[in-house]
């Protein structure tokens, strides 16, 4: 195996990790899928009613049939008629009974797991960054969806299956031993040597499962990734690359599949063999029993059921065991994402924010350094006030810390000391959504959603009317461009806005910003996929938009920034200058080798 490939599997996932989990926890993993089955006791006692009824009613089926073989030779016609009826009516009864447990197993397993998926969902959409710097997001998506398919088949159908077949076991035993106790004792004989390959193979069978879970879930990452940015892996033709880290992937997950598969083919084999050796030795003594007398045809034949029923509960519940054994592994995985701990908490019991929200932004002695790079300093004692309704700019070169100031204010991390306060309320002391609503952001990288143009700028705000989503659209100078689209503001843009340039893009993002009209606004390079005319079209909205609002402008083109009301100089995480832009240029220094550099030379507009 590839060493490349190893890395790509979060250490969770390793397959040494692996086997020494399923070895610690086994099939008792499956007991975490009883809070989400409590809600619905009614439906699994049903479900239970239905089950014994089949099950008891398959028991008394050889019962029928031995009456109706003992009594071929009566006659009177009307017994043997009785008797076929009655054989009937159990069947009929069975079919009724099997057809109302399959459709109430069902759908309890339908609705578990769809209560699975949302919880988890809920849990993983709230995560903070930090969350997704351990696990690639295609991960998550295949927990969501392979491992909670594995769960709907053991709900909707193998633990109903291994109830209804443990319960035919243990009663067709009863009534074998009620038969024939000589035959009884010999089929118990081999009881043992059934049972101990479902043990040691089941073993073996779950660690192998598991790693075979762990490497589907990382060929779904990789592909995830790729697919994610197939622009790119185009543009540096990359194809090639990627496929062949998919196909060793994939490969490998086949190659633990293939393994797997072999383990459970020989453990069927072995039990059945040793099952039907039973049922045709018993067969031999029981047809000896019969020409002796000590038995009559009918109760031989009823022996012989039971017996075959006895041995296919065996040889299903031998099956069902791996089914659990895999389920048992997708179930512990997304236990592990239920109980995944985020870095960033909301308090126990959370402040509120004085009302109005002015949008006072304070940096305390603030200090970072992101968990993926814990030895680059990214904020180094970062000390800012920002009053209300100040526009303040925040340039340096690539790496300063400027965007790290832009996340740090949506919390997606707390800093690693100091603190931060919006209208004097530490944000740690805040609800994540109680302070969100009041931020508007408008990315570096837009980020548009499948849908249409619509629906893309009401994601700012989703109970926004039509009228209001079209003035934040020409505010943003998108209107035009979305009415040139074939269907106006229906019109679909694609997944990721595959139909729409980057500055188009980026018009969406600043529309969805100003519909939101939030006292505090974030523009991380708002207007740097703009072409000229659109730039200016964008920064007279963010001109008027930005009055009376905080904002917050992080820009490498400084003509973007030189009307803030001050502009804030950072360099490797620290703040080394600040002021106006005239007062930064006259005071020489990084910002002024920066606007001579654009100014000068033609990269940036006055």
């Amino acid at each position: 195996m590839a060493r490349a490939q190893t890395a790509n599997i979060p250490a969770a996932a390793a397959p040494g990790a692996t086997e020494e989990r399923a070895r610690s926890k086994e099939i008792t993993g499956l007991k975490a899928l009883w809070p989400f089955m409590s809600p619905y006791r009614g439906l699994i006692v049903a479900s239970m009613m239905a089950l014994v009824l089949t099950a008891c009613v398959s028991l008394t089926l050889p019962l029928a049939v031995r009456r109706v073989v003992d009594n071929f030779r009566v006659r009177d016609g009307a017994i043997l008629n009785n008797y076929f009826i009655a054989a009937l009516a159990i069947a009929g009864l069975l079919a009724v009974g099997t057809g109302l447990r399959y459709a109430l197993v069902t759908r309890l397993g339908e609705r578990v797991v769809a209560d699975i998926r949302m919880a988890v969902f809920d849990r993983v959409i709230g995560m903070s960054p930090v969350f997704f710097e351990r696990i690639m997001t295609g991960e998550v998506l295949s927990r969501i969806t392979t491992d909670t398919t594995l769960i709907q088949s053991v709900l909707g159908s193998s633990i109903s299956i291994a109830l209804r077949n443990a319960l035919i076991l243990v009663g067709g035993l009863v009534l074998m031993l009620l038969t024939s106790g000589k035959l009884t004792g010999l089929v118990m004989l081999i009881v043992p040597a059934v049972i101990v390959p479902i043990l040691v193979l089941g073993r073996r069978l779950r660690v192998l499962s598991r790693e075979n879970q762990d490497w589907i879930a990382a060929s779904s990452g990789n592909a995830s990734e790729a697919l994610g940015a197939v622009q790119t892996v185009q543009a540096f033709t990359h194809e090639a690359v990627s496929r062949r880290q998919f196909a060793e992937m994939t490969e490998t997950a086949f190659s633990v599949s293939r393994h797997r598969i072999r383990v459970r083919a020989l453990m069927t084999v072995i039990v059945i063999f040793l099952v039907f050796t039973g049922i045709v030795g018993v067969l031999w003594m029981g047809a000896r029993d019969v020409r002796d007398g000590a038995m009559s045809e009918g109760a031989l034949i009823q022996f012989v059921i039971y017996s075959v029923m006895v041995a296919g509960s065996v040889a299903a519940l031998s099956e069902i065991w791996g089914e659990l054994q895999r389920a048992a592994g997708a179930t512990e995985r997304l236990v592990e994402l239920l109980n995944s701990t985020d870095s960033v908490q909301d308090p126990a019991r959370p402040v509120s924010l004085p009302e109005p929200v002015r949008g006072r932004i304070e940096f305390l002695d603030v200090s970072f350094r992101y968990p993926a790079r814990p030895d680059t300093v990214a904020l180094d004692d970062v000390a800012l006030d920002i009053a209300p309704g100040e526009t303040v700019a925040f340039v340096g070169p690539s790496g300063a810390g400027k965007t790290t100031i832009i996340q740090l204010i949506q919390r997606f991390y707390d800093p690693d000391g100091g603190r931060i306060l919006l209208d004097g309320v530490a944000l740690t002391d805040m609800s994540r959504d109680a302070f969100r609503k009041h931020i508007a952001l408008v990315p570096q990288d837009p980020v548009i959603f499948a849908g249409s143009a619509r629906e893309n700028i009401r994601f700012g705000r989703p109970d926004a009317s039509d009228a209001e989503v079209e003035q934040a659209a020409r505010a943003a100078a998108a209107h035009d461009f979305i009415m040139a689209l074939p269907d106006g503001y229906a019109s679909e843009v694609g997944e990721r806005g595959v139909m729409l340039s980057g500055g188009q893009k980026q018009r969406i993002a600043i529309a969805r910003a100003i519909l939101r009209d939030a006292p505090v606004l974030l523009l991380d390079e708002a207007t740097s996929a703009l072409d000229a005319e659109s730039e200016r079209a964008v920064q007279r909205a963010v001109d008027e938009l930005s009055s009376g609002r905080t904002t917050l402008i992080v820009a490498h083109r400084l003509a973007t920034v030189k009307k803030a009301d001050r502009i804030v100089v950072m360099d490797q995480g620290r703040i080394v200058a600040q002021g106006s832009h005239d007062q930064l240029v006259a005071q020489g220094g990084l910002y002024a080798r920066l606007a001579r550099l654009q100014f000068t030379d033609g990269l940036a507009a006055e």
